[in-house]
């Protein structure tokens, strides 16, 4: 089953432990996890469904390829990580 995990920044504000499920799409899978943890939505996902300008995933250690449907397959061995992306200078 494909893993999602997240970074301990989000695991300070809220309960968002890694999670198995059987997405076969980082779609997929973020449904599945938003069924659990509904709170999780709204920090990932903007009003139209995409990820979140500061916020990254990654798929077996390479970045999310699509933003804005989420359709980056995944395999039952998939990592799929959650994080949010620093910006400043």
């Amino acid at each position: 089953m494909p893993r999602v995990s997240f970074t301990s920044h989000l695991l300070r504000h809220l309960s968002c432990e890694a999670l198995d499920t059987d997405g076969e799409t980082v779609a997929a899978a973020l449904e599945d996890v938003f069924r659990r943890l509904p709170q999780l939505r709204g920090y990932l996902l903007d009003d139209q469904g995409q990820v979140r300008q500061h916020v990254m995933i990654f798929v077996d250690n390479q970045p999310l390829g699509d933003r804005q449907r989420l359709s980056d397959p995944l395999q039952p061995e998939s990592q799929v990580f959650v994080m949010q992306a620093l910006s400043g200078g």
